[in-house]
């Protein structure tokens, strides 16, 4: 009995993963203080939502990207917003970059869950080799893949990463 119940369940089909709706380029909070050639030069909003699609298939989740802010009202969604990037030191004297992100999980037009993801790089190995937005980038590859785990079971008010 137990080995035909387990070949049942190994061969089910998985439950289809929720369609999540994000928008591509993670945009820049409007009154957060962030330099203006972070914003110019970097590419950390693409970046964000490149991380996030690529680890959130292995969290059970759909992500649809679009250009456009996301549509609350319908579906999920989930409206991200970077609300802080700091970009100090350098390859010579060492980096000391961080990002965070503020988002909003809806359902349909509801509030389901809220999150904020920080995370702090002093350029990991090869440090020296790096300029500043690369550096930026492995902050915001760190904070898609904690959104991603995030995703799968949602905490409101949860804190990830170095926070």
């Amino acid at each position: 009995m137990r080995a035909a119940v387990a070949a049942l369940l190994c061969c089910a089909t998985p439950v289809m993963a929720a369609e999540i709706h994000v928008q591509d380029p993670v945009p820049f909070n409007e009154s957060a203080i962030i330099a203006e050639n972070i914003k110019a030069e970097c590419r950390m909003g693409a970046q964000l939502a490149t991380a996030l699609g690529k680890n959130a298939p292995a969290h059970g989740n759909t992500l649809v990207f679009s250009s456009d802010p996301v549509n609350t009202g319908s579906g999920h969604a989930l409206k991200l917003e970077l609300v802080e990037a700091q970009s100090a030191g350098n390859a010579f004297t060492g980096h000391f970059k961080s990002a965070a992100v503020r988002g909003v999980l809806f359902e349909n037009g509801q509030q389901v869950a809220t999150v904020t993801a920080r995370r702090v790089s002093r350029g990991g190995a090869f440090a020296g080799f790096k300029g500043s937005c690369d550096v930026l980038e492995r902050t915001v590859n760190a904070i898609g893949n904690d959104l991603a785990i995030w995703l799968a079971k949602p905490v409101d008010g949860a804190r990830l990463g170095d926070l």
